[in-house]
């Protein structure tokens, strides 16, 4: 189940070896880890490392470790209110449900995009514009392009956030957009309309930004995540 652990990242990889274990279900609610002694082996790294590793997983509530004769780590079942500190595994392992993200985008992008047409600066409108230029290249080259275009809707969203000048909000966007990409690989259809559609809701949710118009772009973003979603909810409904 697991190796040695990379030396130049001997803690992160330990880490992620076991997390990535757990959640993909290769350790089991209420399983038993193997004993320090066999880690430090397993994993090649220190007690002192293994440890320290432990204690994280531990803090990220996926595991549980006690004391005595019959101790060890335990491994914990899973519940958003165990890991409700850690937004990057929740989605990065898709253990929120479509409707509960497009939910939270809906209100929060909303409010964010709005606040960037208040504080947006001309170097800002541009940065967003240069956006769209180059999802207009992606979107001409065709298929080849596509998953370019999606990477570029991600890098737009994520920009209204950092010109709304709000560290909590973009802080909270960017573990989203740093791994929704997993939810589009699995549920959003790649087909030419919806990318064209994609395009053209940024242009729309752009211009708005240009033109002052607060409470029409956060709509315009508001419609953009609510249709993406309903399409990727039909496409995990026929799935």
């Amino acid at each position: 189940m697991f190796r040695k652990a990379k030396q130049n990242r001997i803690f992160e990889d330990v880490v992620d070896q076991i997390q990535d274990a757990v959640l993909e279900g290769r350790l089991p609610a209420g399983s038993r880890l193997p004993s320090e002694r066999e880690l430090q082996e397993i994993f090649n790294a220190s007690r002192g490392t293994l440890r320290e590793a432990l204690r994280v997983l531990e803090q990220k509530g996926l595991i549980s470790i006690k004391t005595g004769a019959k101790g060890g780590a335990i491994v914990n079942t899973l519940n958003t209110d165990q890991i409700s500190a850690s937004l990057d595994i929740l989605i990065r392992y898709q253990r929120v449900a479509l409707s509960d993200l497009a939910e939270f985008r809906e209100g929060v992008e909303s409010i964010v995009t709005a606040l960037a047409v208040k504080r947006a600066q001309k170097e800002d409108i541009e940065k967003l514009k240069q956006i769209i230029g180059q999802a207009k290249i992606r979107l001409e080259e065709g298929e080849a392009g596509w998953k370019a275009l999606l990477q570029l809707d991600n890098q737009l969203h994520f920009t209204l956030a950092a010109i709304a000048r709000n560290p909590i909000y973009e802080s909270i966007l960017k573990t989203i957009y740093d791994n929704i990409h997993r939810y589009f690989e699995k549920f959003l259809p790649l087909k030419e309309e919806v990318l064209k559609g994609i395009y053209q809701d940024l242009c729309d949710i752009v211009q708005a930004v240009e033109e002052g118009e607060a409470g029409k772009a956060g709509q315009l973003v508001r419609d953009h995540v609510y249709r993406f979603n309903c399409m990727m909810e039909e496409n995990a409904r026929k799935g």
